[in-house]
């Protein structure tokens, strides 16, 4: 046979042994789209898509007792604070979850305001009603009515269907979680903790000192010295729960004072370092500062998490009329988008925005005296020329409010969004 044919033969039968091979192995790892190995791609197929949902956070709610006056039907007698809400109901039911400082308590009649406060039990249903799961209770009113009280508030609490953190009926309820609460925020876990820093002076009994989270170790005195082993522990407690996020609920700060204190900064820096994700303050009964916040630990690394010092008075009869102080009836629901990244483990704040409200007050013989009007909605109307609800007046009082959010909270997380569509809105 001729030497250049034979040579010709053989290299085409190498080059089949050759293709074939590869065939084989082809077969045995096929490749889908990108290049990626069966395996990987059916691994990655498997990670769920992020999830996304959002936390409503609001201000104090309270019940003066001109409110509590205002929501009084004679004809019925019975109590009503649902057309006060009937303009932000919108945005606190569209959000997954909300919240807010339930800054009364329900110990039943005779009711009462300041200095110590007691409402009507349709409060706790009202807020419900409107879309609120969760209050903290918690802070310098707490004790106003004594252990009883607060036992009878969070009874009522229970069956208006409200979840609550930061005070307990007995020890074996506090022993429970660890004064932790556990939500469910649109598929995103939460820890949610609740403290304040005193209660007007009124003293705990020994044997009810479970009943209420403080955490200063003198409540009763100067309240400036950090309970940090009750923080740390219970803060402890709460990752061991490996939640997505952990927050904390704190009532601090110095009544009507527009920028947090010095001793604020240093609470929010040892929450953050001991795991606090989300730190939501109330008492200022005025809006103050939100930031995130970084802390380096001891070992050189960091943690951060957001902080809202405070956004005033969600409700209440405080306004500078009648108490002097501006911004007392200026407030905001804030809302923080909160993301679940499966492909990283790692649940974030990824969007901060707020609706500037005004707690309007109509003065005594009108029909509905409070009304929480969303600032944006309220000047629309005004300007499109309908002034039954808005006056030139009012529409003033919108424009404080709107520059005092914009002032104190930021112009930028201004949401001046139109409010989701929701079935059962006021």
């Amino acid at each position: 046979m001729n030497k250049k044919l034979l040579l010709a033969i053989l290299v085409i039968l190498l080059l089949c042994a050759l293709l074939a091979f590869l065939g084989l192995r082809q077969q045995a790892q096929p490749t889908g789209s990108g290049g990626q190995s069966a395996q990987q791609e059916q691994a990655s197929q498997e990670v769920p898509a992020p999830i996304t949902a959002t936390l409503a956070v609001c201000g104090d709610i309270m019940s003066h007792s001109p409110q509590t006056n205002d929501a009084y039907d004679a004809t019925t007698d019975t109590y009503s604070y649902l057309p006060c809400f009937q303009y932000v109901q919108p945005w606190i039911e569209s959000a997954d979850y909300a919240v807010a400082n339930f800054e009364t308590t329900l110990n039943g009649p005779p009711y009462s305001g300041y200095p110590q406060f007691c409402a009507p039990d349709a409060l706790a249903y009202d807020i419900q009603a409107i879309g609120f799961d969760l209050v903290t209770t918690a802070n310098n009113h707490s004790m106003d009515k004594g252990f009883n009280g607060v036992v009878r508030t969070l009874d009522t609490l229970d069956q208006a269907g409200l979840a609550h953190v930061g005070s307990y009926r007995t020890q074996e309820e506090f022993q429970e979680n660890n004064g932790v609460v556990v939500a469910d925020v649109g598929g995103i876990s939460v820890a949610f903790l609740g403290y304040t820093y005193g209660t007007n002076g009124i003293p705990i009994a020994e044997e009810n000192n479970f009943c209420l989270n403080r955490f200063n170790v003198d409540y009763n005195g100067d309240c400036t010295t950090l309970d940090q082993e009750k923080l740390k522990s219970e803060l402890a407690y709460a990752e061991s729960l490996e939640t997505d996020l952990i927050a904390v609920m704190i009532h601090w700060g110095i009544e009507y004072q527009t920028t947090q204190n010095e001793y604020q900064t240093q609470v929010a820096d040892f929450l953050i370092a001991n795991g606090a994700d989300l730190i939501l303050g109330s008492h200022s009964h005025v809006p103050q500062p939100m930031e995130t916040r970084t802390v380096t630990l001891d070992d050189g690394s960091t943690r951060s998490a957001f902080v809202a010092y405070s956004l005033g008075n969600f409700v209440s009869n405080q306004s500078p009329a009648t108490v002097n102080v501006n911004y007392t009836d200026t407030t905001a629901v804030l809302n923080l988008e909160l993301t679940k990244d499966f492909s990283t483990g790692q649940t974030t704040v990824t969007g901060i925005s707020y609706v500037p409200l005004l707690v309007l007050n109509r003065g005594t013989g009108v029909q509905d005296q409070y009304l929480i009007l969303d600032v944006h909605a309220a000047m629309g109307l005004h300007d499109s020329g309908d002034t039954s609800l808005v006056t030139d007046a009012v529409y003033s009082k919108l424009q404080y409010a709107l520059e005092g959010c914009h002032t104190i909270l930021g112009e930028a997380y201004d949401t001046a969004g139109t409010p989701p569509a929701t079935e059962n809105a006021a």
